[in-house]
């Protein structure tokens, strides 16, 4: 596994990849993580996946990107976990969805709080979007980085989403 640390509006975020695809997001630097600074033509995969996560990781934060298309490596979450975040990878950009709609698309109406703990578990915030889910009646509650990146993310994606659903 090999970690990369990028600037964006929201602070460092620290990537992670491995021989699959992107496998970690974190909110500031992690040890060992060198700055990624330019796209890699290296023979190495994880560096070459490390500079494709970065470089849309930057697109999306430039507002050109609404949906990243880097390969995803995620190798823990129970079923439940792993079903809240293909869920929640299917928000599309600019929208949110409730905790309880969540757990009702799920099929369990009464597992809102367990799909908050989900959200928490997020290997790749950011990349997988638990920032698009709010608390009931459009409440920002949760988010591992902090309640102001998930306004700033959202606000984000707002600015982006609304010229292009209004031309």
């Amino acid at each position: 596994m090999r970690w990369g640390v990028l600037d964006s509006p929201i602070g460092e975020l620290s990537v992670a990849v491995d021989g699959v695809g992107v496998c970690g997001v974190r909110f500031g630097p992690v040890e060992d993580a060198m700055p990624v600074t330019a796209p890699s033509r290296a023979a190495d995969p994880e560096a070459a996946g490390l500079a494709a996560a970065v470089a849309q990781l930057r697109a999306y934060f430039a507002g050109e990107l609404t949906e990243f298309g880097v390969p995803l490596s995620v190798r823990r979450g129970s079923e439940f976990e792993r079903a809240v975040w293909t869920e929640m990878s299917k928000i599309p950009y600019g929208e949110t969805r409730t905790y309880g709609e969540v757990a009702t698309i799920l099929g369990d109406p009464g597992a809102a709080r367990a799909v908050g703990v989900a959200c928490n578990r997020n290997p790749i915030p950011v990349i997988v979007p638990c920032h698009r889910i709010v608390g009931a009646g459009g409440k920002l509650v949760g988010f591992g980085g902090g309640l102001p990146r998930k306004r700033k993310l959202l606000e984000l994606e707002a600015r982006v989403a609304f010229p292009l659903a209004w031309g």
